[in-house]
């Protein structure tokens, strides 16, 4: 799965549930909440602090490493 700055936050959930840690590291703990389903990556990051192309960097590692 490419994922970007568009990339909504439901479908990584849905295709790389495995993901899931990467995003409870940076204090985002509501994967299932609401936003999460119309909310794309670059405005998740920008809600919680941290630059996105850092995490979308540190996401892609991580998701090689499981």
């Amino acid at each position: 799965m490419e994922i970007t700055r568009e990339t909504l936050i439901s479908e990584i959930v849905e295709n790389c549930p495995q993901a899931m840690p990467a995003f409870q590291a940076i204090g985002m703990h509501c994967m299932g909440c609401a936003m999460a389903s119309g909310e794309n990556l670059e405005q998740a990051c920008a809600a919680h602090g941290v630059d996105p192309d850092e995490f979308i960097d540190n996401l892609r590692a991580f998701l090689q490493t499981v």
